[in-house]
């Protein structure tokens, strides 16, 4: 099988990098990479893998199966049209919004499936598959690889726990502007060590000004750096706004405290003053009831954690081709089809 792995923005290398991995196992397909060059200049795994930021040279690679992190997809390619999402947060508004361009939505647990499902018989054009997140299957495969590292660094900055600072981008939901104070309180009055790891879409003058505190205290390490997974797995615990990691974090049945999420119902400790970070810091660890509620995100959000979501991947749209065939395009209307143009360009 011919597979076109689509990287639009830099957050969906390590999402995608699974199907790439499940593929060499196989050992009977083969992988493109598509990496939109106004979004990421620099790919990170441009000596690893084959990868083209030319949108004709993926159109004329002329793929069985495309995967996508994102919302959009060209519908002049070939191939059948995978969205496997770039992450977990039900409350942003376009979680669930269909857009037409794929036939598989490959969803991450019985939460989403089930949504999905009644969206399928409204639209009728699409079919889901619960496959869960292929990003759990680089952290089923190394959980523990950075165990070591995490004491090292305790033991060097002389603290208790990792705590991980990690906001979304967007200016109406960041807590970027409103939390610096406190994070510094918390880092002066806790024997914590402070990782910050900022959205690849950050604006350049939040990336600044957080790498200047990480300049200024020795507890404070900014990580520059595509991935954030790593992060979460070294963390006690983690703070954060309305970000889609956030689940993640729960998934790890690790504490997560937010500044003033747009969640309705937060299975998470959510804070609206700053100036209560440090008690919700001392109280998550031993709160049974934030407990009892991460469990329930484990169970329904993603209970997939045996490392084969990219083999379900897989197997989902070979599934589909003996059904149906390869589609040579997807069929969309045509304000659908100019969004795809004017975003990745057209081809002869």
């Amino acid at each position: 099988m011919k597979i076109l792995l689509f990287c639009e923005n830099k957050y969906a290398v390590d999402i995608v990098r699974p199907l790439q991995d499940e593929a060499n196992h196989q050992g009977d397909h083969e992988v493109l990479w598509y990496v939109h060059k106004k979004k990421i200049p620099e790919f990170p795994l441009r000596n690893e893998v084959r990868w083209t930021n030319s949108i004709q040279e993926t159109y004329d690679f002329h793929p069985d199966a495309v995967f996508a992190p994102g919302n959009i997809v060209p519908y002049y390619l070939s191939g059948v049209k995978c969205s496997i999402f770039h992450g977990y947060a039900a409350e942003k508004r376009d979680q669930f919004r269909i857009r037409n361009y794929f036939d598989i939505y490959m969803t991450q647990g019985p939460y989403f499936t089930l949504e999905f499902l009644k969206l399928q018989q409204k639209y009728s054009d699409f079919e889901v598959v619960e496959t869960g997140w292929t990003r759990q299957d680089w952290t089923a495969r190394h959980r523990h690889d950075f165990d070591e590292e995490r004491r090292n660094l305790l033991w060097t900055n002389g603290c208790d726990n990792i705590v991980l600072y990690a906001p979304t981008f967007s200016p109406k939901l960041s807590s970027l502007p409103k939390i610096k104070d406190d994070l510094i309180r918390l880092i002066t009055e806790r024997d914590v060590l402070l990782l910050i790891k900022l959205h690849p879409l950050t604006q350049q003058v939040w990336v600044d000004e957080y790498k200047q505190l990480a300049e200024n205290y020795s507890n404070v390490i900014f990580e520059d750096d595509y991935a954030i997974t790593k992060y979460m797995l070294m963390a006690d615990v983690m703070i954060s706004d309305t970000s889609s990691t956030i689940y993640e974090m729960l998934l790890l049945d690790k504490p997560v405290i937010t500044l003033d999420t747009v969640s309705q119902n937060p299975y998470w400790k959510n804070i609206n003053d700053p100036s209560l970070l440090i008690s919700a810091y001392d109280e998550v660890f031993s709160n049974k009831e934030l407990t009892e509620k991460r469990q329930w995100i484990i169970n329904n959000y993603d209970p997939y954690t045996d490392g084969c979501c990219a083999e379900r991947m897989l197997t989902a749209v070979s599934d589909y081709i003996k059904r149906h065939g390869v589609p040579e395009k997807r069929k969309l209307n045509l304000w659908r089809k100019y969004v795809s143009i004017k975003t990745f360009g057209r081809v002869r």
